[in-house]
């Protein structure tokens, strides 16, 4: 069934989940206190000293495969997909609740449980995925979880709404009546109301009038039928429409960049204490940096700048000096030696870095004061880049803009995926909407890690 009994169905396979990664936890802990007998292993202490990670653990894994859409068709989905998720999803609890003991104090006992929690976690979850599965083809065979649904609107927009559905959501509907709302009066659906002891109507009808729609929610509501409105009547390419509440009035918001969640919030968590994590294991190359500029270059050791924040929104960017002190006065001499199109400016062997700023550039040294702006909630670890303000004015297509959705950050994909070997500004772009329009804290997480041997190795930094 659709609506209410989906979202039953959804609390109560995540209940069922939970279940399965409690058991699939003690188990881990069971196998570790094993080797501790076969093999020699150091003894492990009793099981209550692992209930904090138990208690996280258990509801906020479901939660995890929520937001990556674990238990999405459900009917449809391959192995595969779901083996794909699952991994995904793990690895994220797993590496959230190592941050959680580091920055909390809270002792690990034994990583080694932590390692084979989803080593039998994810092959339980995916035997009860697949139980779930077979069970409910059979009832769907059997005519059960079927729910009578008229169709109301004109037969063009009925047709591309049917077939718009997944498989098993149409499995799920009994379609009952359809009634052109367009043509035929609202006592024609009000008549096969009744006639048909129908549960949900659902209106198709962007090709019709406002106030015959509103006349035919009004009957479904003196029926105290559910009446659902297909909401295709303003088509757009990237925002997913949803719903919420303005004061007491209903909304339709339509967003192009992750709306607010527990995964939104954790990213904030995320990038804060990565900012303060990595100020203080990189200390000793804030010092190597202050005493190389100095000594390499008369000035001040930090570099600001204005850039264009979340909206276009300026802030001062920070940065270790890596140019002479007329650097901003001289560009306008180097513009003919530009190698990016569009509004930024870049140029291999820049005349106005000095040597040792060349070498801060190499290993990203001197983008380490950002942690800063990171710790004052301007900058996020991933995002796309700042640019400065003046380069953000010069931005020919609109649509660029986009990427000033979402916080910009100290590592993106441009940043591993060759930086400056990528010389258009389109395809710079590309990567940053690609990003926002798939983003998850998994694609973080990988980004963060796909960085460091980026920044290591110094790929396409000059």
């Amino acid at each position: 069934m659709i609506g209410r009994q989906q979202e039953f169905n959804l609390k109560l396979n995540q209940f069922f989940d939970c279940l399965t990664v409690g058991l699939s936890f003690w188990l881990g802990y069971l196998l570790r206190h094993l080797g501790s007998a076969w093999f020699g292993w150091l003894p492990l202490p009793e099981f209550d000293r692992f209930y904090w990670q138990f208690v996280l653990v258990v509801p906020f894994t479901p939660l995890v495969l929520e937001r990556l859409r674990y238990y999405v068709n459900p009917l449809q989905k391959s192995v595969a997909k779901s083996l794909s998720q699952l991994c995904q999803g793990l690895a994220i609890v797993v590496v959230l609740l190592l941050v959680i003991a580091t920055f909390a104090k809270q002792s690990t006992e034994s990583r080694a449980v932590l390692g084979l929690f989803p080593a039998v976690a994810i092959p339980l979850l995916l035997v009860r995925e697949s139980l779930v599965r077979n069970w409910m083809r059979g009832q769907i065979q059997q005519g059960r979880f079927r729910e009578r649904v008229l169709l109301a609107g004109p037969q063009v927009d009925v047709d591309r709404l049917l077939q718009s559905l997944p498989p098993d959501h149409l499995q799920q509907m009994d379609i009952i009546a359809r009634i052109d709302i367009a043509v035929q009066p609202v006592s024609r659906l009000v008549e096969a109301l009744h006639a048909q002891a129908v549960e949900r109507v659902i209106f198709a009808a962007s090709h019709v009038h406002f106030s015959r729609i509103e006349e035919a929610v009004k009957a479904c509501e003196l029926e105290g039928v559910e009446a659902w409105l297909w909401a295709d009547f303003i088509q757009t390419s990237i925002a997913r429409p949803t719903f919420d509440a303005l004061g007491n009035r209903p909304m339709l918001v339509f967003r192009c960049t992750p709306e607010m969640s527990w995964e939104i919030m954790t990213k904030g968590l995320i990038d804060r204490f990565g900012a303060l994590l990595g100020i203080l294991l990189s200390s000793p190359f804030w010092l190597l940096a202050f005493l190389g500029i100095k000594l390499s270059s008369p000035g001040p050791v930090l570099f600001s700048q204005m850039r264009s924040g979340r909206f276009g929104k300026p802030f001062r960017m920070y940065k270790f000096r890596t140019m002479s002190l007329d650097a901003e006065a001289r560009r306008a001499e180097l513009d003919d030696l530009n190698q990016m199109s569009g509004p930024v400016f870049k140029i291999d062997r820049d005349p106005r870095i000095f040597p040792f700023g060349q070498w801060l550039r190499k290993l990203s040294i001197d983008e380490l004061p950002q942690f800063i702006n990171i710790l004052r909630g301007e900058m996020s670890l991933v995002g796309p880049r700042p640019l400065p303000v003046y380069e953000i004015e010069k931005i020919a297509d609109v649509s660029h803009r986009r990427r000033l959705s979402v916080k910009p950050g100290l590592t993106c994909l441009w940043q591993i995926s060759g930086r400056n070997a990528i010389t258009s500004f389109d395809q710079w772009v590309e990567l940053d909407l690609k990003y926002i329009d798939n983003w998850s804290l998994w694609l973080d997480i990988t980004i963060l890690f796909r960085t460091i041997p980026a920044v290591f190795f110094g790929s396409g930094a000059k």
